[in-house]
């Protein structure tokens, strides 16, 4: 039995804290809430963790929990997070660094903590097969072999990531190296260099989460009408330097967001999942889909209060009949009020790393990955065959299969490059995630990407229709027996079945 079978899931919310009327509630019809309209609370900086270092070598420790959480004024809601209430805490570490990560499982329900974007060993990864039992721990030991990036951690519990991630089950991730070091870029912690964790929620009259109500919840993944950064609905960040770096991260289960400045000001894109950007990308808009992040710096030396808005019309909710189900708008994400800010001593350059030219490496295989869904299978399997408590999974597929533990998709051969091809059969986006690499993206449709897309990725958007091909490093770890995902980064087509594995031989 699983928490996604309706007796068990009563078990795990009940352990969350619900009471016998909020498990009501997770039943009753959608309850919009409104879009926001002004800041309520400060902007949070997540807390650095404290690490032990001695050299290279740094330890951090980290507990699964659950608590209680005050996004409303006078309502808590119960939530799950690391050495928190709700999410985790910043885990910054440095290129060339030995890592050791004891994670602690306090709750009733086994959990996990995947490393995502990481370059790491396969039993160190922190995907379905390294589950944590409950009362149990796991210590996760790895060297950073990477160049600078903004990453992030989170559960991928074998189908139910997206209910453990949607109550808090995430947290950031930053590593640093020498060359981004000698850059002229923002890099103050809290000050200049701000972490941007931006998820989508919705909430229930007593100010509990509600999750899966309803079918379009699970068809299209979970929206939620309420959006917050940091565990804050609507924030106000008071900005110290009128020149801010922004390390966004995408952490929403599955909503995609169009950002924008609500005064249209442009701002310069300066790395995206895998590090920085040859040189900085100007925009008026970054269409960002689940998992994906991106750093951006922005100019507030006017002085002016602006707000980062989401647009109308981004993702799946723009779709077809989707549209009409209430789950698109325009959302007030971020608020910065740059009155007080103070002289920025640094400037967006011009140039900012070298990335390796990868134009005349050896391809060692050439895969295909067709994406599907299946209206059949979801609407014959109802809300339980969806939210993956049958073999058949809710009808997400790659290459005609859902996920099963047992089988190995592919096998890679450490140390090569692999062209990977994902061809989008059904009606819906897919950010499409692989584990263990940092890759290039190709070509979309045979035609050259965006700049925006010109540096490493370790996720990326397949619209429908849409052909695109990666070019992926296999990395050096080989362990037959040690288990790889791709998978759709819709936690919702995740856990009903869109996810394949893979193993790195020698």
């Amino acid at each position: 039995m699983t928490v996604n079978d309706p007796l068990n899931r009563r078990h795990f919310l009940k352990t969350l804290g619900y009471s016998t009327a909020g498990l009501a509630l997770l039943s009753s019809p959608f309850i919009s809430g409104a879009w926001a309209a002004s800041p309520q609370r400060l902007f949070q900086v997540p807390p650095l963790a404290s690490g032990v270092r001695d050299g290279k070598n740094i330890s951090f420790s980290l507990n699964i929990q659950q608590g209680q959480t005050e996004f409303l004024n006078g309502r808590m809601t119960p939530t799950l997070g690391y050495n928190g209430s709700y999410l985790g805490p910043m885990l910054r570490v440095r290129r060339g660094d030995f890592i050791s990560i004891k994670t602690t499982n306090d709750l009733d329900v086994t959990s996990t903590v995947h490393w995502h974007g990481m370059i790491l060993p396969a039993n160190m990864d922190g995907g379905p097969h390294q589950m944590i039992k409950p009362k149990a721990s796991l210590v996760s030991k790895f060297e950073i072999i990477q160049p600078a990036a903004t990453l992030f951690y989170h559960s991928h519990t074998y189908h139910k990531t997206a209910e453990q991630v949607y109550f808090g089950l995430a947290g950031p991730l930053i590593i640093d190296d020498d060359e981004t070091d000698a850059l002229d870029i923002p890099r103050e912690y809290g000050v200049d260099d701000l972490p941007v964790i931006i998820q989508d929620r919705d909430f229930n009259d007593d100010g509990s989460f509600r999750y899966i109500t309803r079918m379009p919840d699970l068809m299209l993944g979970k929206h939620g009408s309420t959006v917050m950064v940091n565990g804050v609905i609507s924030p106000l960040l008071k900005a110290q330097k009128t020149l801010l770096r922004l390390r966004v991260t995408n952490a929403s289960n599955a909503r995609f967001y169009a950002l924008a400045f609500n005064d249209s000001r442009p701002f310069q894109v300066i790395a995206s999942d895998g590090g920085m950007l040859e040189k900085p990308v100007t925009v008026k808009q970054l269409n960002m889909g689940p998992a994906e992040r991106f750093e951006i710096l922005v100019d507030v030396s006017d002085r002016k209060q602006v707000i980062l808005q989401g647009l109308k019309g981004a993702g799946n909710v723009n779709h077809g009949p989707m549209r009409m189900m209430g789950l698109d708008g325009q959302m007030d994400i971020l608020f910065i009020d740059a009155t007080d800010a103070k002289p920025s001593e640094h400037k967006t350059p011009s140039r900012l790393v070298h990335l390796a030219d990868w134009s005349n490496v050896n391809i060692a295989e050439n895969r295909h990955l067709d994406l599907n869904m299946s209206m059949g299978n979801m609407m014959g399997g109802g809300m339980s065959g969806m939210m993956g408590g049958g073999q058949s999974g809710g009808g997400f597929t790659i290459n005609g299969a859902t996920m099963d533990m047992n089988r190995v998709d592919f096998r890679l051969k450490k140390n090569t490059y692999e062209i990977w091809t994902f061809t989008n059969n059904s009606p819906m986006l897919h950010p499409m995630h692989v584990h263990n690499t940092q890759f290039k993206v190709l070509f979309r449709n045979g035609r050259l990407p965006s700049p925006l897309e010109s540096g490493f990725k370790d996720t990326v958007v397949v619209g429908s229709g849409e052909t695109v091909k990666i070019l992926m490093p296999t990395g050096p770890y080989a362990d037959p027996n040690g288990y790889y995902m791709h998978h759709c980064h819709i936690l919702e087509h995740e856990d009903a079945g869109m996810m394949g594995q893979f193993v790195v031989v020698d």
